[in-house]
């Protein structure tokens, strides 16, 4: 089903990030910053969670949130704005690279750009002395959890008609679940029926899984199994929206 054209264009994405790094670098480090400054340090400042202060807590929600905004939006706005301004989406259309190829090969763009801005906080963390371990299984969660937010982009550029409908697409979507899904909070917290329903998102689960492996704790097989379901659910939903724009 997907040919090796996707490493085509994942190598021109490649390319297309080295050429504005410092671009990137900054819009990925700006609003976790901020976040870390407003939440870690301000209104967090001497609350504790369990056993820990409350910017060990934060840290990995915002390490999640980060890695979806990065991999979502690097693949939604610039798929969005090749499709409606430049109109190049239609030269990769007709080359003999398969639409399922062209989809991973966009998916895996946005994995690079999601673990990069997770690197650059966890970065971060660690000058802060921030008391938490970052192995490669929260590496690996960070990827499958950009994996399912850059499908996620492929399947809203392909899916909008113009720069409102996606700028909708994330105020109705996106950002509902970066302040919903556990991130600056424990979903424990919550009462019914809200507590459940944030389970609905998959941010939810990549917080819950990446605060556990943060901590040393076990991690829960239901929230990686979920977020796993959302990223093949998501690719098959992104490469069907391709081919059918192919047609």
């Amino acid at each position: 089903m997907i040919d090796t054209g996707f490493y085509t264009i994942f190598w021109r994405e490649m390319l297309a990030i080295r050429k504005k790094f410092w671009k990137v670098l900054s819009g990925s480090l700006v609003m976790p910053v901020l976040y870390l400054v407003t939440f870690g340090w301000g209104i967090g400042r001497g609350v504790r969670v369990g056993q820990g202060n409350y910017m060990d807590f934060i840290l990995p929600g915002i390490i999640a949130l980060s890695a979806m905004n990065s991999s979502f939006n690097g693949v939604s706005v610039t798929l969005n704005i090749s499709k409606l301004y430049y109109k190049t989406i239609e030269e990769i259309l007709v080359s003999p690279i398969s639409p399922w190829a062209i989809t991973l090969g966009r998916i895996l763009a946005g994995c690079v750009r999601g673990l990069f801005s997770a690197c650059l906080i966890v970065a971060i963390g660690l000058i802060l002395d921030v008391n938490l371990g970052f192995g490669p299984s929260f590496f690996a969660t960070v990827l499958l959890l950009s994996f399912a937010f850059g499908a996620l982009g492929v399947l809203a550029a392909m899916l909008t008609r113009s720069h409102e409908d996606m700028t909708n697409f994330s105020n109705f979507v996106i950002l509902p679940m970066a302040f919903l899904s556990g991130t600056f909070f424990s979903p424990d917290l919550l009462p019914q029926p809200f507590r459940s329903l944030i389970l609905v998102y998959p941010l939810t689960h990549g917080s819950i899984a990446l605060r556990a492996l943060a901590t040393a704790q076990a991690v829960p097989l239901s929230a990686l199994a979920v977020l796993f379901g959302y990223a093949v659910v998501l690719f098959l939903l992104a490469g069907l929206s391709v081919k059918r724009l192919e047609l």
